[in-house]
């Protein structure tokens, strides 16, 4: 039977699996208070390590977090807790994203968190071609479901929208690639050598796509001594779209626990997933990513889908770097 007790062991657990989340350049923009009286985990934005060029709103940021708190509430599930997440639970502290209160045992047990709870360990995103095997539609009902139990949509762009929404992150790569602060900024994020835990490491980077069908983020640009060999991607990639009906900061943190949650439901059926957000960093660009046939929402995230070699890890903070004990 699951322990109950929040003593150091288990709150370092909890915090493991949240930081193992995706964040946006792998910036990690996190940081947790646990306060003893209330057996709360606090989740605060971590401002240190935003990227205002690319997320001047820190909408991404709050997706990230998002992310954090979803595989911190998969991971009080799986021992023994049911707890109460609050988003944005004090107007007087905006950097408090959520809470995560822990001090009522399960009755119930949550169908498929086991499952989920081991994905959170092998969850990468990829940066290299997929094989172009379709993913089976069960599998993409399945994480639209993730996605719709977190107050989020996922719908599945046809041939015509895919090509049109991989034109604007092209669109978008371009000017990532000539805009000096996104330059900037997105090359600062790559580590090489013995550098703290967060960042993308040099040997994490992937190709371009030696078709040019599928714009891939380029970290290294202009940088050629970094670039990887070209390679073929995928000819028709499935591209999913995540929505929210709303784009206030509480829609960020929903947006960024239907991602999780539809990455995790994807890890489990093997399938991978990288992550498209170029034209999401452009305001123009992202309001034309909106499919004009459908209910307006606000795109959040592109996401590619399909199946290939796992991806590298990327390094993570140490619970102990991101944890901080509150006052009893």
């Amino acid at each position: 039977m699951p322990t109950l007790a929040l003593d150091a062991a288990t709150l370092e657990k909890l915090v493991s699996a949240a930081v193992a989340a995706p964040s946006i350049h792998n910036s990690q923009p996190w940081r947790f208070r646990f306060q003893p009286d209330t057996s709360t985990l606090e989740v605060r934005a971590d401002r240190n390590r935003a990227v205002p060029a690319a997320d001047p709103q820190g909408r991404a940021l709050h997706i990230s977090v998002g992310a954090a708190v979803l595989n911190l509430r998969v991971a009080a599930r799986h021992l023994g807790w049911a707890p109460d997440v609050r988003l944005l639970p004090d107007p007087a502290e905006p950097d408090l994203l959520a809470t995560v209160r822990l001090d009522t045992p399960a009755t119930v047990s949550v169908p498929g968190i086991e499952k989920l709870y081991e994905a959170i360990w092998r969850r990468h995103s990829i940066r290299t071609p997929f094989t172009g095997e379709p993913v089976p539609a069960a599998v993409l009902d399945e994480l639209a479901t993730g996605a719709r139990f977190e107050d989020a949509v996922l719908h599945l762009p046809d041939h015509e929208q895919t090509a049109r929404l991989l034109h604007l992150t092209a669109e978008a790569e371009r000017r990532n690639a000539t805009d000096p602060a996104q330059r900037t900024e997105s090359r600062s994020w790559i580590r090489t050598g013995a550098v703290p835990p967060y960042g993308i490491p040099a040997e994490a980077l992937g190709p371009q796509d030696a078709a040019g069908r599928l714009p891939m983020r380029d970290f290294a640009a202009i940088r050629s001594t970094e670039h990887h060999a070209p390679a073929l991607f995928e000819r028709e990639p499935r591209i999913a779209v995540l929505t929210t009906e709303h784009d206030t900061p509480e829609d960020w943190l929903r947006a960024g626990l239907a991602l999780e949650h539809v990455l995790l439901a994807a890890t489990v059926h093997g399938v991978r997933a990288s992550l498209l957000h170029q034209a999401m960093e452009w305001p123009y660009l992202r309001r034309e990513a909106r499919d004009p046939h459908r209910h307006p929402g606000y795109v959040q995230m592109l996401i590619r889908l399909g199946y290939g070699p796992e991806g590298a890890p990327t390094p993570r903070l140490a619970a102990g770097d991101v944890l901080e004990a509150g006052s009893a």
